[in-house]
């Protein structure tokens, strides 16, 4: 009897050690961003076992999460898995069964990207109807999908040897072995707990003799080749918007969300990040629309800067509404003061999951609070919230039920710090890689990072950047790695090695797809050469490329 029971002891400590969950994969990708699906899906179409390791239970990152108004620049800089998709986004609406709230023909696209007649792709589309995609793309493929694990963030959660990555454990004990590994997540946690060098905030302009990065107070800046971009003057405050609680008294206080002090000198470097917001999906269907909500803890004086900028003569509606399908939208940042949450996301970079959580949720309950607000404060001109009283969120849309996302726009967290860094110069097309996985085709861009009182003493957001790009550029390979010293069989495709200003061009979702399918095809070819990441011959990493419909330049 006594035998029994000890074997029974040791049966029952093998079930549930940690051990007893370790699975092993030619290819380990955490994170289930755009990048992390399109890295999939190539790792699974050039025959490597691939494990695909979601923290939420949502597939698609921001793709799925509400951001249905494509931003690229150039149509032709997209190929590979990223176009499949846009193409299959097309196929899906051209299915009757999929326009339920509208008609096919009532249906006219908006925004920065429009479908034009006889194009191959889509490239506006709905929040589900991305997901469904992305699942149809999926079923086709050998990828083991685990949702809802997240990375052990302590020494226990990674086992490393010689600077290779062995395994990674998440926190419920479960861990994954593999060959190769991918960070594809947004925040680069993988990337971080692996040791490998990265920055947060903005550098200065001398770092990597740039003009477009650091503190952007001033109206107009200058590129490198002397073309006026515009910066602090857009998405501002009108003019004579007073900052302090009791106006005119700075004795009483700065209104929430202003930053004591000034904003720094311009060009000069700091640790703050551009702000987040959450790219809502909204209806002005009657039957499919949930009317915004007062948020519970509602604080006027929260808002009072936004009341306060109408009253001072603004008359613009502070949104970016562009049109989705079946009467739906991608709602994004607009005006002096908006949906992006200035200056509270600072700690989101390096935070815990606990903490990130209280950030997220402090940024719904804000946005929450300024929609209801433009719907239904008597402050708000009538003309405005007559606009915004038609509009709520969708009933068929997300899990939560109230037609809010859990997918938080993180514009920008970690980036890598790899041997090669792209900078201004590489978008400006002064400097041209020759070891390109990608091509970028996006302005260099930037959402406002602090909200200040300026020298007349009214309130002013500094941190936004609009720059133009004269065409698709290409990215380094070298991004995309980590130095060989520090992990030899890692790709960061999301968080990869570039400054602040290159990566607000680089930081688009189609992008993201062609760079995370590079990634695979990389780690694949690695693991058939048995070969470290960064001594992998770039000819044979193009010709692969090439073939699997990337386009490179």
């Amino acid at each position: 009897m006594k035998k029994l029971v000890i074997a029974l002891v040791f049966f029952l400590i093998g079930i549930y050690s940690p051990k007893a969950f370790c699975q092993s994969y030619d290819i380990v990708i955490y994170g289930g961003t755009s990048a992390g699906v399109s890295a999939a899906i190539q790792a699974s179409r050039m025959n490597k076992s691939v494990v695909l390791i979601e923290p939420s239970n949502r597939l698609g990152g921001l793709t799925t999460g509400g951001l249905g108004q494509t931003d690229i620049g150039n149509k032709q800089a997209i190929g590979g898995i990223a176009r499949e998709f846009y193409q299959q986004i097309k196929r899906y609406y051209e299915q009757p069964e999929n326009w339920i709230w509208q008609n096919r023909d009532e249906y006219v696209d908006g925004g920065q990207t429009r479908t034009k007649e006889g194009e191959d792709a889509m490239w506006t589309f709905e929040p589900s109807a991305a997901l469904k995609v992305y699942h149809q793309m999926l079923e086709n493929e050998k990828v083991d999908i685990v949702y809802g694990e997240r990375l052990l963030r302590n020494e226990a959660g990674i086992r490393k040897s010689g600077g290779k990555i062995q395994s990674i454990t998440m926190e419920s004990g479960k861990t994954f072995e593999g060959k190769m590994f991918m960070d594809a997540t947004y925040e680069g946690d993988l990337m971080a707990l692996a040791g490998v060098s990265y920055t947060v905030g903005r550098e200065s302009n001398a770092t990597y003799k740039e003009s477009l990065n650091g503190v952007q107070a001033n109206y107009y800046s200058v590129s490198l080749k002397n073309k006026p971009s515009s910066n602090a003057k857009n998405h501002n405050f009108v003019p004579g918007v007073d900052p302090y609680i009791e106006k005119g008294n700075p004795s009483s206080g700065l209104l929430p969300y202003i930053t004591e002090g000034g904003p720094g000198i311009d060009g000069t470097g700091d640790d703050k990040v551009q702000a987040y917001c959450f790219r809502m999906c909204l209806t002005d269907h009657p039957e499919n629309r949930i009317p915004f909500q007062k948020p519970e803890g509602y604080q006027e004086i929260n808002y009072e800067l936004l009341f306060r900028n109408y009253e001072a003569g603004e008359t613009q509606l502070p949104w970016i509404n562009s049109s989705m399908p079946n009467r739906k939208t991608d709602t994004n940042n607009r005006l002096g003061f908006s949906t992006d949450f200035i200056g509270q996301n600072y700690d989101y970079p390096e935070a815990s999951y606990e903490e990130r959580e209280k950030i997220i949720e402090a940024h719904r309950n804000y946005q929450q609070g300024l929609m209801w607000s433009l719907a239904n404060h008597p402050r708000i001109p009538e003309q405005i919230r007559k606009v915004y009283s038609q509009y709520g969120t969708c009933k068929d849309e997300f899990e939560r039920g109230d037609g809010w996302q859990n997918q938080l726009y993180i514009r920008e967290a970690r980036r890598m710090v790899s041997g090669f860094v792209m900078t201004q110069r590489h978008c400006e097309g002064i400097e041209v890689v020759e070891d390109a996985v990608g091509l970028a085709a996006y302005g260099m861009d930037s959402h406002h990072i602090q909200r200040y009182v300026d020298h007349n003493g009214f309130v002013q957001n500094e941190g936004n950047v609009e720059a133009h790009v004269d065409g698709p550029f290409p990215i380094s390979y070298k991004s995309i790695v980590p130095k060989k010293e520090e992990a030899t069989n890692l790709l960061v495709p999301v968080c990869l090695s570039a400054s602040h200003i290159a990566f607000g061009s680089i930081r688009m979702e189609p992008v993201f797809m062609v760079l995370g399918q590079s990634a695979a095809i990389a780690a694949s070819l690695s693991i058939d050469n048995g070969a470290n990441v960064q001594d992998l011959s770039y000819e044979s990493l193009k010709s692969v490329l090439i073939e699997n419909k990337q386009r490179l330049k």
